[in-house]
């Protein structure tokens, strides 16, 4: 069962599939005004040391798998 979000809440998860810096450290879903949208967070450190997450929000992506090379058709 996927985890569902509550209106106008979301959650964020680790990404263990993080492979580069640029991957963010965390992502989720969040409800906004009843729309699904995806968040990412990247744990970082301001100049005066203090520790925050950094955040986007963006539409979903459907996830659509690429053929593998044996399967194209010519």
């Amino acid at each position: 069962m996927a985890f569902q979000n509550k209106p106008n809440s979301g959650a964020l998860f680790t990404n263990k599939d993080k492979k580069e810096d640029k991957h963010p450290d965390y992502k989720g879903n969040i409800n906004v005004e009843g729309k699904e949208l995806q968040i990412a967070g990247w744990k970082k450190v301001s100049k005066n040391g203090t520790t925050f997450l950094s955040l986007s929000v963006s539409e979903k992506k459907e996830h659509t798998e690429k053929p593998k090379q044996d399967d194209l058709p010519f």
